[in-house]
């Protein structure tokens, strides 16, 4: 178990730094480098970008939609993640991620500027506005489409969970679920032994210290007792939920609740299938196809949705009947 070759080579980057560091300039030339992946990314061609805003109950909300030249089979909803308090349209795990799997699977993807857990704002204000451009899109922005997933990629897959649960009952209720290296669970249950010490060979800041994952979910939720089980959903009854693909990075600290959240599914009975990116760190979504690993990781979620576009939904919509 080691760090992809690419990465490996940068590493040294990083030694020292914590993710605190990024307000120095020094420490930031630092992380902008290691970021730098093998090539520059362009848009893939006949791609259609467009910025919508829409009503949410906490005000406006800034949507992003991504259109296939092929049309419009499929919708996904995709949520970034960032720790709750970080992230935005721009960023790598939304931008990147939705253009790319527009063109691979030939859907239409929606991106959500949902507000972030900074000045005040907690839990439910983040799933709120998950949740009311989730809505948008099946009642108004592509009530024609033949199918509808919700996915994200670490707390946006925290998101997506949330939005699924508060839809379990509803005609709007995903058809798929995509998740990336999902933080499903607190506390996170500990890694095995060779996994813990692969990850301790890392500089620290590519990995997750109990007191930081404990500092996430209190500025979440403004506490580190009593969670409400659809704000941490690995808690909560998953029985009833859509077909649910994973993407899990290797080395990353948030592993094990990817996989402990794959047995509850099969537990109660959900379908999953889960590709492992070998030699990724966390977030590896917030890189290039340029880098093999994030390539197959895209092609993984590229094929769900084709898959899901070839079937016809189980659930009916609101004013349909099967």
């Amino acid at each position: 178990m080691q760090l992809d070759p690419f990465l490996a080579a940068k590493a040294h980057l990083l030694e020292g730094l914590s993710w605190d560091d990024h307000d120095d300039p020094a420490a930031a030339e630092r992380f902008a480098e290691f970021e730098l992946d093998p090539a520059a990314w362009v848009t893939p061609p006949g791609v259609v970008i467009e910025d919508h805003t829409i009503d949410g109950p906490h005000g406006p909300v800034p949507l992003r939609s991504y259109k296939s030249p092929a049309g419009q089979e499929a919708v996904l909803v995709w949520l970034h993640g960032g720790g709750f308090h970080a992230g935005d349209l721009e960023m790598p795990e939304s931008h990147v991620v939705a253009a790319e799997l527009a063109a691979r699977a030939a859907v239409t993807v929606v991106t959500v500027d949902y507000r972030l857990a900074r000045d005040g704002v907690r839990f439910p204000v983040p799933v709120d506005d998950a949740e009311a451009a989730w809505c948008w899109v099946v009642d108004e922005g592509f009530p024609q489409a033949g199918s509808y997933a919700l996915g994200g990629a670490s707390a946006g897959a925290t998101l997506a969970l949330s939005t699924t649960l508060r839809q379990q009952a509803s005609a709007r209720r995903p058809d798929r679920l995509l998740l990336a290296y999902p933080f499903a669970h607190f506390p996170v249950p500990a890694l095995d032994t060779a996994s813990a010490a692969a990850m301790h060979l890392l500089p620290s800041a590519m990995r997750f210290e109990p007191a930081a994952i404990a500092e996430v979910v209190r500025n979440y939720i403004g506490r580190i007792s009593h969670l409400p089980a659809e704000a941490i959903p690995g808690a909560a009854d998953l029985s009833g939920l859509p077909p649910t693909s994973v993407v899990l990075s290797e080395l990353d600290g948030l592993r094990s609740s990817g996989e402990l959240l794959l047995e509850q599914l099969a537990e109660v009975g959900v379908a999953t299938d889960a590709h492992l990116a070998t030699g990724m760190p966390h977030g590896h979504l917030n890189r290039t196809p340029s880098l093999g690993e994030v390539d197959v990781s895209l092609e993984f979620f590229a094929g769900a949705l084709r898959d899901m576009a070839r079937m016809r939904p189980t659930t009916p919509r609101s004013g349909e009947r099967l």
